[in-house]
C-alpha cells in the first residue's frame, strides 16, 4: 500500500514543493519536484495567493494523503521567519480545506531522517535525496531538495503501522527530539 506525500519547504520568495509516492519497506519514488517563486517586488497578498495557487494545484493533481511541512524555527532574520510563517499558514489552511492530514517536522528531524545526522549541511541533504531516489542529479535549487527531504522524512517517520507500533514510534521520536534540544543547548567548544 503506498501513500502520496506532499512535502513543503515554506518560503515567501522560494517555496520548495515535492510529491513522492511512499511504498513499503522505506521505498520512495519521486513524482514531482519544483520551487514556487515570487518576486520581492510583488505585493505580499499577491505573493501569498501565487504560492497558494501553486500548492493547491499540486493537491488537486496528486491528491496527497498527507502534507509534510518544515516547522518554523527561530532565525536571526525576522523578515525571513515571517515569510516562512505566512506560507506555513497558507499550506495549513489548504490542508484543512481539502481534508488532508498535515504533519510538521523540525529541520534537524528532516536532516537526521535522510542523512543520519541532525546537523547535516544543505549539500549533504541534496546528495542524500538524490541517492535515496536514485536520481542522476540533485534537485535544484536547494529549496526543492529540502521539500523532497521533508516528504521522505514524513514517509519514514510517520508510516502507518499498527497502533502499538505507532505509539512506540511517537515515544521514541519524542525522546529523540528531546535529546536534540539538549544537545543544542550545550555550549560549543
Amino acid at each position: 500500500m503506498s501513500r502520496v506525500i506532499l512535502g513543503v519547504d515554506p518560503g515567501l520568495t522560494r517555496c520548495g514543493v515535492a510529491v513522492i509516492d511512499a511504498g513499503v519497506a522505506r521505498k520512495v519514488s519521486l513524482v514531482h519536484v519544483d520551487t514556487l517563486k515570487t518576486p520581492a517586488s510583488m505585493e505580499l497578498s499577491e505573493r501569498l495567493v501565487s504560492i497558494a495557487d501553486g500548492v493547491e494545484a499540486l493537491i488537486l493533481k496528486h491528491k496527497p494523503s498527507v502534507i509534510a511541512i518544515e516547522r518554523v524555527f527561530s532565525q536571526a532574520n525576522l523578515k525571513s521567519v515571517m515569510g516562512v510563517a505566512q506560507i506555513s499558514g497558507v499550506v495549513m489552511y489548504l490542508a484543512k480545506k481539502h481534508k488532508i492530514a498535515i504533519q510538521m517536522h523540525t529541520p534537524s528531524e528532516v536532516k537526521a531522517a535522510v542523512t543520519g545526522s541532525g546537523r547535516a549541511q544543505k549539500a549533504q541533504i541534496g546528495l542524500a535525496v538524490s541517492k535515496i531516489l536514485g536520481l542522476a542529479e540533485i534537485p535544484k535549487p536547494a529549496d526543492s531538495a529540502d521539500a523532497v527531504a521533508i516528504a521522505i522524512c514524513n514517509a519514514w517517520r510517520c508510516a502507518p503501522t499498527t497502533k502499538s507500533a505507532s505509539k512506540s514510534r511517537t515515544s521514541a521520536q519524542e525522546a529523540w527530539l528531546a535529546a536534540e534540544r539538549v544537545a543544542a543547548r550545550k555550549p560549543k567548544g
